[in-house]
């Protein structure tokens, strides 16, 4: 089922250390295009804790995909895609690599590590608002999600 057909917005988790890109993102998912629900880790051990129901608060969240930067502090995002994609109760959730490294080594590593796309971080505003834009409706518009990932609860 696609996001569209369940009526609801589309949960994303934010892994990102850098809080100026924070909030332009936020700021971005806030744009009238879109219908985000949107959840901030900010390094991978913590993006762990909240996919595991490890955050005070927090049950075991599944977003509907992840927005994950590859430069992290204490568990870099390459780590945290190879321990996501292979957990077989994690590994099914889409993950976007959005990161500032245009090197070819990062975007082959992630590919291997079973990313589900790699988007370079725009700089100015207005292509960071088209990039989330685009990611959010073919997310909601035409991908269809298992049902496991697409009807849920998620408390957070």
């Amino acid at each position: 089922m696609t996001l569209d057909e369940l009526r609801r917005p589309a949960e994303i988790l934010l892994v990102e250390d850098n809080y100026g890109d924070v909030l332009l993102t936020r700021e971005a998912c806030e744009g009238p295009q879109v219908s985000i629900n949107l959840t901030v880790a900010s390094d991978g051990e913590e993006a762990l804790s909240i996919l595991h129901g490890e955050r005070a608060g927090f049950e075991a969240y599944r977003p509907d995909f992840i927005l994950l930067d590859l430069n992290l502090p204490r568990m870099d995002g390459r780590e945290v895609l190879g321990i996501i994609k292979a957990e077989p109760i994690l590994q099914r959730i889409p993950i976007i690599v959005l990161t500032s490294s245009k090197a070819e080594i990062d975007i082959l590593k992630s590919y291997d590590l079973k990313a589900n796309s790699y988007v370079v971080k725009p700089v100015e505003f207005d292509r960071l608002q088209e990039v989330i834009t685009s990611l959010e409706g073919f997310w909601r518009r035409h991908a269809s999600l298992p049902l496991s990932l697409a009807v849920r609860g998620n408390a957070h």
